[in-house]
């Protein structure tokens, strides 16, 4: 389904919802065809494997030492509040949102989801017309904020000076204003929620399992990205990816056929993909890493979806989150207070809020990254 890129359209994240026409250049995220192939050829140089760990490793690391030395001044830690600033700070040096504060533009990027729920089966959403109000409230009121105090400054100094950014490149492709506004949205809350949320689930599952956490510790890089990559198999945080069949498309599984029929809304459940013994081996609920996959299966297997919308931040993704983690082991952390599981009907993943640690101290030096 997540190939069938001349069959389907992207239907996730109300893209469905969003007015096309107004904007000169249709969000990445949302847009299909010719136009998003061309627009994920030209960002993908900022998300490569290569350029991840050459450009933006050091900033890495240097950003979540500063955190968690200012951190181990309080007697316990809010790991969501401290995971938050910390992704939100490695997304804007990428994305170029590096003229405001860093928690203040945070506060910002959290209230974009602050939305009413909503039905994605449902035409209007199964949204009242109260809801709707709320909706465009509570959506226009942050992107003016946003706007006004991170990318309208952002914008004026790349216009001047253009850096290794995706805001640069935006400007340098002829670019509007709202068309950058729109992209670092998509950008900011894409690279700030979800590594956001998987943070705080990793560092559960290694606190809560010390021959993992060990394991983890003393591993060298390769293999600690392993272990994060089962994690995350087993704990996606976006869980339903949708599209839209614009063609039928024939499916067979199991022996069984099924027609999809143009205009019908694909659910693509994620969760249950990573855990199909058929398609991840046996024991597919267990935490395995380095588990034996079938040729051409990554190792968070649809966690970052696949196709033409495959998101392309995983080695950004999986790279800070270890940055961190690293870090934060290191410092000997005991849960004060485990976190409350909630839903976040937007990205259709889980949210972890209340996450309390102390941290020991003195902290034994975290391991480097290495590029080999």
């Amino acid at each position: 389904m997540l190939r069938a890129r001349h069959a389907t359209t992207q239907a996730g994240f109300t893209a469905e919802a969003i007015p096309k026409g107004f904007l000169k250049h249709h969000p990445i995220l949302m847009s299909d065809g010719p136009l998003h192939d061309e627009q994920r050829s030209k960002v993908a140089r900022f998300f490569a494997p290569k350029v991840v760990a050459e450009r933006y490793a050091s900033s890495m690391e240097r950003c979540a030492d500063a955190l968690l030395r200012r951190a181990r001044a309080s007697h316990t830690i809010d790991l969501a509040e401290l995971a938050l600033h910390y992704t939100v700070e490695v997304t804007a040096e990428v994305v170029g949102l590096t003229n405001s504060p860093v928690p203040a533009m945070a506060r910002r990027l959290v209230t974009f989801f602050r939305q009413p729920p909503f039905d994605i089966t449902r035409p209007d959403l199964g949204r009242t017309k109260r809801q709707w109000m709320q909706a465009a409230h509570r959506g226009l009121v942050p992107i003016v904020r946003f706007w006004w105090k991170d990318v309208r400054p952002a914008i004026a100094q790349r216009r001047q000076r253009p850096g290794e950014d995706v805001i640069s490149h935006l400007i340098a492709e002829g670019y509007t204003n709202a068309d950058i506004l729109v992209e670092c949205v998509t950008y900011g809350t894409a690279g700030m929620v979800t590594t956001r949320e998987f943070i705080a689930m990793a560092a559960w599952h290694l606190l809560d399992n010390d021959p993992l956490r060990a394991r983890y510790l003393a591993a060298d890089e390769r293999e600690r990205h392993a272990v994060l990559n089962e994690i995350i198999r087993l704990e996606p945080v976006v869980g339903h990816l949708y599209r839209r069949a614009i063609e039928p498309i024939e499916i067979t599984d199991r022996g069984e056929s099924a027609r999809i029929e143009p205009g019908d809304l694909i659910d693509v459940c994620v969760r249950d993909t990573n855990t199909d013994p058929d398609a991840v081996g046996a024991c597919p609920f267990d935490l395995r890493p380095g588990r034996e996959l079938p040729r051409g299966v990554d190792g968070s297997v649809l966690t970052f979806g696949d196709g033409a919308h495959r998101c392309p931040g995983q080695p950004l993704a999986i790279l800070e989150s270890d940055a961190f983690l690293t870090r934060l082991l290191a410092l000997r952390p005991e849960v004060v207070r485990p976190p409350d599981l909630g839903w976040d009907d937007l990205i259709e993943g889980y949210t972890l809020r209340g996450f309390h640690l102390r941290l020991s101290a003195p902290p034994p030096p975290p391991p480097r990254h290495s590029t080999l």
